[in-house]
């Protein structure tokens, strides 16, 4: 039984809470080469994954995640460092811990649990048992190393969200989940952002907090956040966009976004009723500290439609989730009209 919630902790005493932005983004501007498991960093570059959270911690956020992204067996098994599961998470959180406790004032270490890369049955070959088993010897990692929540992120599957929530409560840490809304507004497995909270219904322990991150660009994300808030308004959710779109230029990716534009994401994420926002792909330590500025100045104003959030932050990347978006917004204003 898990009996701890540092995220109701801290949203009491915060009101909104802000998560940090993007390792692998700045990763690779700190040294990080194509190919290489940033997970390995806990052990080699040390002072590195330190210096990261350090400078996200001093930019303003108030959850750090851990670098253990990939940290499953299967995902380390591409970099034969399946035997190291154990060892590389609970690093990453001891990283992590040491830079929260020394800030003064209350950080959560959140550890971060990505997707195994691997199908369940019956699309592919992996069982649920066998994914929950190897969740548990992540997050088992991640626990003894000081994470206070198992942060599981950029899912697609709702059995695979189920499995390492399933995990996170066998090991008695409480846990949050987001989705990655990418495809035609869905996920890639057909998941809403409207059902996102039922996917762990029947388990023994709640979800912390759902919500997204990553996905096409910060109005998608958006989108997918009203629609999430309006199926279950009282929620904690989480919001984790991308700074922009991401753009190739020659073979490195860039995103457009800038701290002025990631700063009304922000805004328009409190509004729409985010209670935790943050910065997943492209989010720079000066991103988040405009975030940080523009979280601390704003008082939470009408919740915004997505013509507001198109017109604020950019065109949304996905057609047919904007087809559909719009449908959605059509159907509300029909059902007002029918109401009054």
């Amino acid at each position: 039984m898990t009996t701890t919630n540092p995220i109701d902790a801290l949203l009491a005493e915060k009101g909104v809470l802000l998560a940090d932005g993007a390792t692998g983004t700045n990763l690779f501007a700190m040294g990080l080469e194509a190919g290489e498991a940033p997970e390995l960093l806990n052990e080699t570059a040390p002072d590195t994954i330190t210096s990261l959270h350090q400078n996200f911690v001093d930019a303003g956020a108030d959850i750090i995640l851990t670098n253990s992204f990939g940290g499953t067996r299967h995902r380390l098994k591409l970099h034969h460092a399946q035997d190291r599961v154990h060892a590389l998470n609970k690093r990453a959180a001891e990283i992590a811990r040491a830079v929260a406790d020394k800030a003064g004032r209350k950080v959560i270490v959140a550890g971060s649990v990505g997707p195994t890369g691997e199908l369940l049955v019956p699309l592919g070959a992996m069982t649920y048992d066998e994914a929950v088993d190897a969740f548990a010897e992540q997050i088992e990692g991640l626990k003894e190393g000081g994470a206070e929540v198992a942060w599981i992120e950029t899912m697609s599957a709702p059995d695979e969200i189920r499995a390492a929530a399933e995990a996170a409560i066998r090991v008695g840490l409480p846990y949050t989940y987001t989705g990655s809304f990418d495809t035609a507004g869905r996920t890639m497995m057909g998941l809403l952002p409207k059902d996102i909270h039922g996917v762990a219904d029947g388990l023994s322990e709640a979800p912390l907090g759902v919500g997204a991150n990553c996905g096409v660009g910060a109005s998608d994300i958006l989108a997918s956040l009203l629609d999430m808030t309006e199926a279950k308004p009282q929620a904690t959710v989480i919001v984790k966009g991308n700074c922009g779109i991401p753009e190739f230029r020659g073979t490195e990716i860039h995103y457009s976004g800038t701290p002025e534009l990631m700063a009304d994401y922000v805004r328009l994420a409190v509004d729409a009723g985010a209670k935790i926002v943050g910065g997943c792909c492209g989010t720079s330590f000066q991103h988040l500290a405009a975030m940080r500025k523009a979280l601390d100045a704003h008082t939470k104003a009408d919740r915004p439609t997505v013509e507001t959030i198109v017109e604020r932050i950019g065109p949304m990347r996905n057609k047919v989730a904007t087809e559909n978006t719009a449908e959605t917004s059509e159907a509300r204003r029909e059902r007002r009209r029918s109401r009054a």
